[in-house]
């Protein structure tokens, strides 16, 4: 991709997935958070005082780290390790439980206190409002966990983690994170991202040039189905939806896991850009982040 591609000029439309070539075996890894989310389904999202009755609901462990672990998994086949810290209590063993079966070796520091929590409402538009409940928690590399397994890896993407935990991460070959890390925690780092990935319409997520020196190697700010934009670089569409939107929770993350695979496999910026494209509009067609993920490899 031509990095002096100006923000304004034509997007760069995303490849089939059929014209990108094979992942290669990858030792891929997830250092992140855990909230254990009720998703509910609803007509509108409720006004103050009115009373609704859910079309459906389900309760899953999810967050940014998870989705993203998940989805790598799904797209090389192997059991992902993820370094994620979790409540000493009935949540986060049920959510251990259901991690290890998706696909994920886990890595987990237990917390003496409650594991967080979520609601998720998703509208007939497939729209996702979130309210979580309690503190994010996140491990540290303080935690009795593998972290010096993380050098031999060749991608690492961070979601929750201390400066020394980030560090550790950058020991991998390549190093990605979202802005909700904090901008101000991987600043006092000293650490360069090899890419940061976020969206650009959450404010929790919001990074301009000039907010981390030094700065990622590459940005990609993300838009919805309009596709997005990265530095250096420019715009890209979104691929067409292989079907009606039905919950759009994860795709952001699901986005970034393809991102991340394909860099971490050496491709090209526009082949990364097109396999995180089409990770996140599978991702809208289930209920949940897990249900329709895109999958190349079977587990």
């Amino acid at each position: 991709m031509d990095a002096d591609r100006p923000l304004t000029g034509a997007p760069l439309e995303p490849l089939p997935l059929g014209a990108l070539p094979p992942l290669p075996p990858l030792g891929l890894a997830v250092v992140g958070h855990v909230e254990w989310v009720s998703f509910v389904g609803v007509d509108h999202l409720p006004l103050a005082g009115e009373i609704q009755r859910a079309s459906h609901s389900q309760d899953l462990a999810a967050g940014g780290g998870a989705v993203i672990a998940v989805q790598l998994a799904k797209l090389t086949g192997q059991r992902i390790p993820f370094f994620t810290a979790l409540g000493r209590d009935r949540i986060g063993e049920l959510a251990a439980e259901q991690l290890q079966g998706l696909g994920l070796d886990l890595q987990v520091a237990w917390r003496e206190g409650p594991s967080r929590r979520a609601v998720t409402f998703i509208d007939s538009s497939g729209e996702r409002t979130i309210t979580v409940i309690g503190e994010r928690l996140s491990p540290t590399a303080a935690d009795p966990l593998a972290w010096a397994s993380l050098s031999a890896c060749d991608g690492v993407f961070v979601t929750a983690a201390d400066a020394a935990a980030l560090a550790w991460s950058r020991r991998a070959r390549l190093l990605v994170a979202t802005p909700r890390l904090g901008l101000k925690l991987i600043q006092q780092s000293g650490l360069q991202l090899d890419a940061l990935i976020g969206s650009a319409a959450d404010p929790g997520e919001i990074y301009r040039p000039g907010d981390l020196d030094p700065a990622p190697t590459l940005y990609v700010g993300t838009e919805a189905e309009r596709g997005g934009f990265c530095w250096p670089g420019g715009r890209f569409s979104g691929v067409p939806m292989p079907g009606p939107a039905v919950d759009c929770y994860g795709a952001g993350d699901s986005f970034a896991a393809g991102v991340t695979a394909g860099l971490a496999a050496g491709w090209s910026r526009q082949q990364a850009l097109s396999l995180g494209c089409h990770c996140g509009a599978a991702c809208i067609g289930g209920r949940g982040p897990y249900a329709n993920q895109l999958e190349l490899a079977g587990i």
